[in-house]
This record gives structure tokens, sequence and C-alpha cells, in this order.
């Protein structure tokens, strides 16, 4: 995938955050009981931090082409969707009706996937070169 479309999807992944974000303090505050809007805002904030890292990988794989580093974007984007909109959905099932209990065991699988994306920002890319 070329950095150039790496870099679209952070812009709609980030841009998503801040309208969940928006959305939980405005439209949620006073709907929803404290501990679910404390997890709706931990999802958000999963959510942006993951999508800073993305951009971290956009920037990494501009100056080291690494297939690691791709394999953490789409892990950190991968583990956006499981954990936080899990935990998105999870907590504001009492406004929507939606019976979402069958995704109780995807946010730690979304959890996983975060893990296993920032430790293949550890892994040494032998044989990769600096890009000039």
């Amino acid at each position: 995938m070329k950095e150039n479309t790496m870099l679209k999807m952070c812009g709609i992944v980030g841009s998503t955050a801040i309208i969940l974000g928006a959305f939980g303090a405005h439209a949620l505050k006073g709907k929803l009981d404290d501990a679910l809007l404390e997890s709706y805002k931990t999802g958000v904030m999963y959510h942006f931090i993951h999508v800073l890292a993305m951009l971290i990988c956009v920037a990494m794989v501009q100056r080291l082409d690494s297939v690691w580093i791709r394999r953490a974007f789409w892990l950190f984007f991968i583990g956006i969707i499981f954990f936080s909109g899990s935990i998105y959905l999870l907590a504001t099932r009492q406004v929507t009706g939606l019976d979402a209990s069958f995704l109780g065991p995807i946010t730690p699988i979304g959890g996983i996937l975060f893990i296993l994306g920032w430790l293949c920002l550890c892994v040494n890319p032998v044989g990769h070169h600096p890009k000039i």
C-alpha cells in the first residue's frame, strides 16, 4: 500500500475519532451512566492514540520501507475497529437498543492487536536500508 493511501486512512480514522469523541461528550452525556460514559471515553482515547501510532508508521515507512512497519499500521487499524469499535457499541447499547453483548470477547482481541502492532515496531527489518 502506498504511503499516500495510508495517510488518507489516518485522516479518515482520525476524523472519526473526533466525531465519536464529540458525540460522546455532547450527545451521550446524561444518556449514559457514568461507568458507561467512562468506558466510551476509554474507547475514544485508545482510538486517538492508535491513529497517532498509524501516523508514526506512515512517517517511518517513508524513511524505511519495512514490512513490519506496514504490519504495525494494519494491526493498529484493525485494533481500533475491534477494541474501540466494540467499546462504542457496548457502551451505547442502552441508547441504541442494540444487543451487542456478543462483542464482549472482541474488545480484548483488539487490545492484543494493539500489542502486536507495537511489537512489530521492535522487529529489526534485516536487509532493509533507509530510502535516500
